[in-house]
């Protein structure tokens, strides 16, 4: 592009003939460009990251923005297409862990790469026991936390007790939570989702806080690592869990909408 209202910034001398895309700055010829580069350690590259104010916001920003875009789309394509993600090595880990789970009476299901739950997952299965990558969701308090490495043989209540717990939860956890640690323990409900239902027909299944990790998801479909909601009774909820809440509903008839928001 030739700028004629611009003479050379590295020069002075010769009228502008390029403009950098890195830095901005105007040259007048191949060797200017090139003295810039060298005097402001600038590698002629548009940081395509760089700030645009809305009033400087041009065409050309929003095509670059798109490019950009599909470069992303490129490149995490590629980090998924790696050698090692399809290693033998990994496929191997991936059905070793599915078996295991299988002879615990577990429906273990892995997601492709490239979706968050398979990246995130850390659940590993050493001496004779899982240690489960688990997510508990507090809806109540819009609260969520991972653990790591979660023996499978601890109880549910154990698990719990560093949060909801009004002695042995963190301080700051616990002003977080405080709608839960200030509730009875009888009135906390731990509910898991049942995998492999419509949309419009969201279950959830209610878990025994006093039995091991393990032997609640017996009998259970998992999606890459359990997701554990803790719920209070006397707090309305979306949830519906399966069995009774379904007869309720039936046994209601007409009246049977007014359950929809009740966990039962």
């Amino acid at each position: 592009m030739f700028f004629t209202s611009f003479r050379c910034e590295t020069c002075s001398k010769e009228e502008a003939k390029y403009r950098c895309p890195r830095c901005m700055k105007y040259s007048c010829s191949l060797l200017c460009v090139k003295k810039h580069k060298l005097a402001l350690s600038c590698n002629g590259v548009r940081d395509k990251t760089a700030f645009v104010s809305v009033n400087e916001f041009t065409d050309l920003n929003l095509l670059s923005d798109y490019r950009f875009l599909e470069d992303v789309g490129r490149t995490a394509d590629a980090a998924a297409r790696h050698c090692i993600v399809h290693s033998p090595a990994t496929k191997r880990l991936l059905y070793s862990l599915r078996n295991k789970a299988r002879g615990c009476n577990i429906e273990l299901k892995t997601l492709p790469i490239g979706f968050t739950k398979r990246r995130e997952n850390s659940t590993t299965f050493n001496f004779n026991k899982f240690y489960w990558h688990l997510k508990l969701i507090f809806p109540h308090c819009h609260a969520e936390y991972t653990l790591k490495g979660v023996p499978d043989d601890k109880t549910l209540a154990d698990i719990l007790k560093p949060y909801i717990d009004p002695v042995e939860s963190d301080p700051v956890v616990c002003q977080r939570l405080k709608i839960y640690t200030a509730s009875p323990q009888s009135d906390v409900r731990i509910l898991m989702k049942i995998e492999n239902r419509s949309r419009n027909s969201v279950r959830y299944n209610e878990l025994d806080a006093n039995r091991s990790l393990l032997d609640n998801l017996k009998g259970k479909v998992i999606i890459e690592y359990p997701t554990l909601f803790v719920v209070l009774k006397t707090l309305k909820s979306d949830m519906v869990v399966l069995g009774q809440g379904e007869d309720v509903n039936k046994k209601m008839g007409n009246c049977g909408s007014r359950k929809k928001n009740i966990l039962i």
